[in-house]
């Protein structure tokens, strides 16, 4: 069974994956930041690294989702493959941050890897405010995500929002986070579980 996380930066998808993974004892596949070597250039000049970047996180994905299919585990992944080619890219080359030539060179190479993936079996999708993804931003403080501007994350949101309202790959469960502190409130994450559950038990 795969499960996957999406949502806006900030949103908690990472937080929430790992504390699922250890309620449900699945596997994690957790977004590869740490070891990204293109994420402190591309905050600091987004129009020069903005392709290589995609590319990366494309590779990363893909590869994720192979992995998960063959390992007959049950998974759950933090951000999907979707989300980079629906909402990222499109929106860097609407910003004028990924040229027509990049974009077009992107998408093709997307469109050729969906043909041999399949979409997770439930999708989580983490709706957010901006005030509240903003605040998640600065409260982790991670140095290369400083720079990022409101407009950036409004833009995203509103990407991401289309991409929700049109998503057709498999069972969807939408949680608004903004009320809810999963990390130190059990109840909270207590209530997103009994969701879960009630998807999940119609995979079996």
């Amino acid at each position: 069974m795969h499960v996957a996380i999406a949502g806006n930066i900030g949103a908690g998808k990472t937080t929430l994956t790992k504390l699922l993974a250890k309620h449900y004892k699945w596997e994690a596949q957790l977004e590869d930041v740490v070891d990204n070597p293109y994420l402190d250039d591309f905050y600091n000049q987004m129009e020069r690294w903005s392709f290589n970047l995609q590319v990366y996180f494309l590779n990363s994905r893909f590869r994720q989702v192979n992995q998960i299919r063959q390992s007959g585990k049950k998974i759950i992944q933090d951000r999907t493959i979707y989300e980079d080619a629906h909402i990222f890219a499109p929106n860097l080359h609407a910003m004028g941050l990924m040229t027509n030539r990049d974009f077009e060179n992107y998408s093709s190479l997307f469109q050729l890897m969906e043909s041999f993936v399949k979409g997770p079996d439930l999708l989580i999708y983490l709706r957010s405010t901006i005030p509240n993804l903003v605040n998640q931003i600065h409260k982790r403080g991670r140095d290369y995500e400083n720079s990022i501007s409101i407009d950036y994350l409004s833009r995203l949101n509103e990407r991401y929002e289309a991409w929700i309202h049109g998503y057709e790959k498999g069972k969807l469960l939408i949680i608004d986070v903004d009320a809810l502190d999963f990390v130190d409130v059990p109840e909270d994450l207590g209530s997103i579980i009994n969701k879960i559950d009630a998807e999940i038990h119609g995979l079996f």
